[in-house]
């Protein structure tokens, strides 16, 4: 039975939240993690990138010059790849980079991150995460009193507009529902902070991982 440490706002031990053993995902699914990070980082490429072939540059189909006698190299049309003006040869074009992954091998992955994190006692978890104001200020004394330094991934139960408007400004912080949270995020931050509630959110999903649930 792995055991996390639960405090309050003020860093105030207040319990403990207990994750089975057998829940943890350790002996397998590195590919998986693998998988996902690639995934996940090529769909946020643009795609937009684009060239103009030998067929798609502006020009007519005349020679420069005959084909012998001037002492020149022959030439066939001035839209060659060669010149400078004419197209690209093999240039990139607009495409769509996004890889297919599939759920089994997303939650496998997602789970191993997971267990990893709470392995290596990186995850903090505190009684509620909730801002009277959306105050930068009361944010950046919330993370001193909890002893968290940027960067860090904080994880709720559902968003709240206080919470995310006080953090938005603090470099190196990123707050999101623990239902919409990914392995590379996960992955991305050294530190992750999640509310009591938030961590019932990722044992239910470690429980599917472990029951192979749809």
């Amino acid at each position: 039975m792995s055991s996390l440490s639960v405090c309050d706002r003020n860093g105030t031990p207040a319990g403990s939240f207990e994750i089975a053993d057998e829940l943890l995902v350790l002996g397998k699914g590195a590919q998986a993690v693998c998988e996902a990070v690639t995934a996940h980082r090529a769909a946020k490429r643009a795609g937009t990138a684009s060239t103009l072939s030998k067929g798609q540059v502006s020009g007519s189909n005349r020679k420069p010059w005959r084909q012998k006698g001037t002492g020149r190299a022959r030439a066939g049309y001035r839209q060659s790849p060669v010149w400078r003006g004419g197209g690209v040869a093999f240039g990139p074009h607009p495409r769509d980079y996004t890889q297919k992954l599939p759920r089994k091998v997303a939650r496998l992955a997602f789970g191993r991150a997971l267990s990893e994190k709470i392995a290596a006692g990186a995850i903090t978890v505190v009684e509620q995460l909730e801002m009277p104001e959306p105050k930068t200020k009361a944010f950046v004394a919330l993370m001193s009193a909890l002893k968290i330094e940027s960067p860090a991934l904080f994880l709720v139960e559902q968003l709240d507009r206080n919470l995310t408007l006080a953090s938005r400004n603090v470099p190196g912080v990123e707050v999101i529902a623990a239902r919409a949270v990914d392995t590379y995020q996960l992955l991305r931050y050294p530190r992750v902070v999640a509310s009591r509630p938030a961590m019932g959110v990722l044992k239910a999903r470690l429980e599917r991982v472990a029951g192979n649930k749809t």
